[in-house]
């Protein structure tokens, strides 16, 4: 019990001192080669902890001959940029002045409502909030936002990629004829919208592929 004691303060102190050496963004938001080394770390760090039959410096040198490699990984990217976007990757804009960007949105394994709650975590309920927002190659959300919010109601949504979601359409009363009369209007079929968000006023963010988002004023059955 007392050697298990000992042999997991000597590996905490090292893996203490290694995330220290590896400075802050290993304790903020970590790039994707981080997040491995990571991963590796504490699984290293586990074995010699508990098993005894293991010499416990096999322990701290693997997990110094990782930091070594991280700190090679570091200095390929701080001297070649090219290196950096292939292992860190590149922020990806996903929203411009036309609108949405399906693309990226795909390119980055992502829906209309996972770009919805990154801009809720971020502080943005409405899609025309931010004049651009995008990912950083860490995975945060950051936007440049517009000087006025477009409404103090919640947006429910509709449409997501050509995909409907039906729960929503009834809630709002945009289900059935209704949203067939809509997409009629707009001359658009299901398959070819982008986004459609409506909040409790009526106001309705519609975008169809190819095209510039559009702002319009519709009926909803209530507010919420």
């Amino acid at each position: 019990m007392a050697l298990i004691f000992i042999r997991t303060t000597i590996i905490f102190v090292v893996l203490l001192l290694i995330m220290r050496l590896m400075g802050k963004s290993q304790i903020g938001e970590m790039q994707p080669f981080e997040f491995v080394i990571s991963l590796v770390i504490a699984e290293l760090a586990c074995i010699p902890m508990a098993d005894t039959s293991i010499p416990l410096l096999y322990g701290v040198i693997a997990i110094i001959t990782i930091f070594i490699l991280h700190q090679v990984v570091w200095f390929l990217e701080l001297w070649f940029k090219p290196v950096k976007s292939v292992i860190s990757g590149k922020p990806s804009v996903v929203i411009n002045k036309n609108g949405v960007d399906e693309f990226q949105l795909k390119k980055n394994n992502l829906d209309v409502s996972d770009l919805i709650e990154s801009m809720r975590v971020a502080g943005y309920f409405n899609l025309d909030d931010v004049y651009y927002g995008l990912y950083e190659a860490n995975g945060s959300f950051s936007a440049l936002e517009k000087e006025e919010k477009a409404s103090t109601s919640l947006p429910l949504l509709l449409i997501d990629r050509g995909k409907p979601d039906n729960q929503n359409l009834g809630r709002c009363g945009f289900s059935g004829k209704v949203l067939e009369d809509f997409l009629k209007e707009q001359k658009a079929k299901i398959k070819d919208v982008v986004v459609m968000t409506v909040n409790g006023e009526g106001r309705i963010y519609f975008q169809k592929r190819g095209e510039y988002y559009k702002i319009l004023q519709g009926e909803v059955n209530g507010q919420w």
